[in-house]
């Protein structure tokens, strides 16, 4: 799986229902969102990221669409303001434990329902959160490695099954472990992007889900004028690098199963 997201959105009533107006008008040529010359406005996405990231400089940069750019890079953010909804896409704004959410995030949403997404295919983490007139009412984080971080409120419908471990991870080796959680979060992932963000990233797409591609948002570097946040990025890379074991190699026995191989063994 290489699916990844940093998503987050203030809106009215029903965020699907609001993408999925936002991308027939893309594609139909009516409505307050259609044609070239009147996309989702420039100026207003620009504010919404300028007051979320107080001190930091904003500068437009290309667009991009909603399937592309759900996971941006570092110092870059995408937004775009709908007709009853905020979207927007950007890693500093999704951290690990949604009830820690920062003030000016609730501040902007103003009573909205506010819907976070993030998911990071590397290590098989998932977050996502939903406040309903400022109160937090439903939270997870999880991945294999740090276990359940945050889990607050009632599980929505679509997360029981897997919770009831009708989608366990089987073993990719007989030598393997169980699978420390009894579903893989990427799994949960893809099916809580969909019920609250209304497309999904892998996997089958269902007849209503969302053509996130039609969706446009403007981007924004977002950059720390002062340098110290992209320092102090490189300096955890160099840490985690250095803690790195030496790389593993693997190769198909006779038997067909991997075992562990040297580099002699692979010429």
């Amino acid at each position: 799986m290489g699916a990844k997201t940093a998503l987050l959105a203030f809106v009215d009533g029903d965020l699907p229902a609001v993408l999925r107006a936002a991308g027939r008008s893309q594609a139909t040529g009516s409505g307050p969102m259609a044609g070239e010359g009147v996309r989702p406005d420039a100026g207003e996405a620009e504010a919404v990221v300028q007051r979320l990231s107080p001190g930091y400089e904003v500068t437009p940069i290309r667009g991009g669409t909603l399937f592309e750019e759900c996971y941006p890079p570092d110092d870059v953010a995408f937004a775009a303001v709908l007709p009853g909804a905020v979207l927007l896409c950007d890693r500093r704004l999704v951290a690990e434990t949604p009830s820690e959410l920062p003030e000016q995030v609730l501040a902007e949403a103003a009573g909205r329902r506010i819907l976070l997404h993030s998911m990071h295919s590397v290590v098989d983490a998932l977050t996502f959160a939903v406040w309903e007139d400022g109160q937090l009412i439903r939270s997870l984080s999880v991945s294999p490695d740090t276990g359940i971080v945050e889990d607050i409120g009632e599980p929505y419908p679509f997360e029981r099954p897997y919770w009831a471990g009708e989608h366990p991870v089987t073993p990719m080796s007989p030598d393997q472990g169980p699978y420390p959680l009894p579903f893989h979060p990427l799994d949960l992932g893809e099916e809580a992007l969909r019920a609250l963000f209304g497309f999904v990233i892998e996997g089958r797409r269902e007849p209503d889900d969302i053509d996130a591609d039609t969706i446009p948002l403007y981007g924004f570097s977002v950059a720390d004028p002062s340098g110290r946040e992209q320092e102090e990025r490189e300096a955890l890379m160099r840490e985690l690098m250095s803690r790195m074991a030496p790389p593993r190699m693997y190769r198909m026995g006779s038997d067909g199963t991997m075992h562990e191989a040297g580099v002699e063994d692979l010429f």
